[in-house]
């Protein structure tokens, strides 16, 4: 559906031209600097431009986002007629005014931003900005209002509404002061359990009993508000993570800790199953605990690793919170291998194998071995396959080739006896993997030609390998009989 405001200006030149002049909201420059799209993969349309060259954008057909030309992007309003509201009767400077200011004070910062201006302009302001209004049918807030919607809109920027440069797939910067930390994200229904917990709430033993994320927030969030009375519900909680005996052993591991620290001999038995006998007596559980929490489980919510919150945020359901997180933290990575391994696996994780395929290649880049590059482009190959681009998929492949020697090639610049590794048949199965996808795309060429590279690959890996990898191969190799011969 089209938003009403900007079909009135779209279709009524002297409100475009007033919107335009003196508001810098103009509906003839709808066009961005540079390919861009969101994160999220929600609609974007560019409605109107700014004289500094930034954009302003529709996002899913109503809220309205500004992304300038220097690489900042904020959600600026929920629909067209709040963001010409807001650029209309508020100061130009509105990111740097308090939102405790009352309305009074509003209106004097904004008779202070007019006076900044040529004072012939100055003079016409308050008829332009009542003309524009006016046509529009837009309302006559209080500014305390526009101020209070204006911050709301800039908060919700993330997770849904991060704008993404197409080519590079980096993100547009947003203000810190707009961004919540994703410890707080994920961590609030945990507090909010743990604190119904702790006054007696029976109905909040039965949700955190029967809900192993909400308990891992639980645990979490009891892990850096640590208090005496606390020993009881952390036991119940223990008993629930040996119960359950979920794939998450962290908070099996996390829950013991919590409760060995509070060096009850009544635990001992407890805390011996839940940590598969590390712990036999008390005096050796509270030095065992001790251990972990300066290894892993501190108390200071700041120095936790940043992949956790991630990693409970993807749990929880948050799959945008985490995609923004894991995007954030990949713009800001240098050259480091282990964290770009890292955010590679994790994007992966989440399905967003473009910003995973983005870590991989700068991971590749940093390999410099014939083993670690054969390795890690054998991922980038499965990633740039899964996100759809074939053929980067076949050049990735092409670099395993090369580095495990599978050309032919002998040096001590290749992998020796890769075929008899597990490497070989890793680096096989891509080839089949991708041959199925081209000719279920259809380009027969690179189907073809992977082929080729797997039948020599077969005929090379051990015979266990090419054992494993039969049902695959015969897929492959009746996929690519059955496309049209070369010329037909």
């Amino acid at each position: 559906m089209t938003d009403r405001v900007l079909e009135l200006l779209r279709s009524h030149t002297d409100l475009a031209e007033l919107a335009a002049f003196p508001f810098d909201f103009d509906v003839s420059r709808a066009y961005h600097v540079e390919a861009v799209h969101l994160a999220s993969g929600s609609s974007l349309e560019p409605i109107a431009g700014d004289r500094t060259g930034g954009t302003y954008f529709l996002c899913g057909g109503t809220a309205v986002l500004h992304a300038s030309s220097a690489g900042d992007a904020v959600l600026l309003a929920d629909s067209v007629g709040e963001a010409i509201e807001i650029l209309v009767r508020l100061p130009g400077r509105r990111q740097n005014i308090s939102t405790e200011l009352d309305e009074e004070d509003l209106l004097a910062e904004m008779r202070a931003a007019d006076e900044e201006l040529p004072k012939e302009l100055a003079r016409e302001l308050d008829a332009q900005r009542a003309a524009l209004i006016s046509g529009l049918g837009l309302p006559d807030r209080p500014l305390v209002e526009l101020l209070a919607l204006a911050e709301s809109a800039a908060g919700r920027t993330e997770p849904d509404h991060v704008l993404l440069n197409s080519h590079k797939l980096c993100a547009y910067r947003l203000d810190e002061s707009f961004r919540q930390p994703l410890r707080d994200v994920v961590l609030g229904p945990g507090r909010e359990t743990l604190e119904r917990m702790r006054s007696g709430d029976l109905r909040a033993r039965e949700d955190a009993a029967e809900d192993a994320v909400l308990r891992a927030g639980v645990l979490r969030a009891a892990q850096y508000d640590r208090r005496d009375d606390d020993l009881p519900l952390l036991r119940f909680l223990l008993e629930c993570e040996s119960a359950e005996r979920t794939e998450w052993f962290e908070e099996r591991r996390l829950a013991a800790v919590l409760v060995a620290l509070h060096g009850q001999d009544g635990d001992v038995r407890l805390l011996r199953s839940a940590t598969a006998g590390q712990v036999t007596d008390s005096t050796g559980a509270l030095e065992w605990a001790r251990a972990e929490e300066a290894k892993r489980h501190g108390r200071e919510v700041v120095g936790e690793s940043e992949f956790t919150w991630i990693e409970l945020a993807h749990r929880q359901g948050r799959v945008e919170h985490a995609r923004v997180a894991l995007i954030r933290m990949l713009d800001d990575t240098g050259p480091d291998a282990d964290r770009l391994r890292e955010l590679s696996r994790a994007l992966e994780r989440i399905g967003d194998h473009a910003q995973a395929a983005r870590a991989q290649f700068n991971l590749l880049s940093l390999q410099d071995t014939p083993w670690d590059c054969a390795s890690e482009a054998y991922v980038l190959a499965r990633l740039e396959r899964r996100k759809g681009d074939l053929a980067a998929a076949g050049r990735a492949l092409e670099r395993a080739r090369a580095a495990v020697g599978a050309d032919g090639a002998t040096s001590d610049r290749v992998v020796p006896q890769w075929h008899r590794r597990g490497l070989g048949r890793l680096i096989t199965e891509q080839h089949l993997e991708l041959t199925l996808a081209a000719v279920e795309a259809g380009d027969a060429e690179l189907a073809r030609t992977t082929m080729a590279h797997g039948r020599v690959l077969l005929d090379t890996i051990g015979k266990e390998s090419a054992k494993a990898l039969s049902q695959l191969s015969t897929r492959a190799k009746w996929a690519v009989a059955g496309l049209r011969p070369p010329g037909s």
